[in-house]
């Protein structure tokens, strides 16, 4: 069975996360959104709810969030109702800071998510809730590094209610591509 929780380096504080000229080290969550049915007739590909696993997968994965310290700062979530429903199932096991409910991450490409979190980002750390493609594509493009075994489940996709944890050496208004070190990729098959 493989491990659960993949990280290079562990820290047990915020004050032990610190880059080469001293600056704080922030962290990006990007989750993709848990699994949705599918959509009914009449009923919107933006207003598709989560399914029953969908819903315990948020849930465990707000758990394991919490049990690792992954606790963001800001949360910025899709506006899609599968999006907000994976929300609502973290938040039930885990503080997701202050929330920010964007339609642009429904319909943004990577390039596109990567601007709205450096227009939103600074030190600390940052959730995205987001979709597929885009997410996977996110953590590919800006992990230029990594943990050699989350960066190996990464590449076999991005699965819904997984979680890539990506370190930068700057604030997240600086996040760039290939400037991250993909730390961990967490799966409810894995929880």
């Amino acid at each position: 069975m493989r491990p659960a929780f993949l990280m290079a380096n562990p820290a047990t504080s915020w004050a032990s996360l610190r880059d080469t000229n001293g600056g704080s080290v922030s962290r990006l969550y990007l989750l993709r959104h848990a699994k949705a049915g599918w959509a009914l007739p009449g009923v919107r590909d933006f207003d598709r709810p989560l399914d029953a696993s969908g819903r315990a997968d948020a849930e465990a994965m707000g758990a394991a969030m919490k049990a690792r310290g992954y606790i963001p700062d800001l949360t910025l979530c899709s506006s899609a109702k599968r999006a907000r429903e994976t929300l609502e199932g973290l938040a039930n096991q885990t503080d997701t800071g202050k929330v920010l409910f964007l339609d642009t991450l429904y319909s943004e490409d990577a390039a596109g998510y990567l601007s709205i979190i450096r227009g939103n980002g600074g030190s600390g750390s940052l959730l995205v809730i987001g979709h597929n493609p885009m997410t996977e594509d996110l953590a590919l493009a800006v992990s230029g590094d990594g943990d050699e075994t989350a960066r190996a489940m990464l590449s076999h996709g991005f699965p819904t209610s997984g979680l890539a944890v990506v370190r930068f050496g700057a604030d997240l208004a600086k996040a760039a591509q290939g400037a991250g070190y993909l730390e961990a990729f967490l799966t409810p098959a894995d929880l």
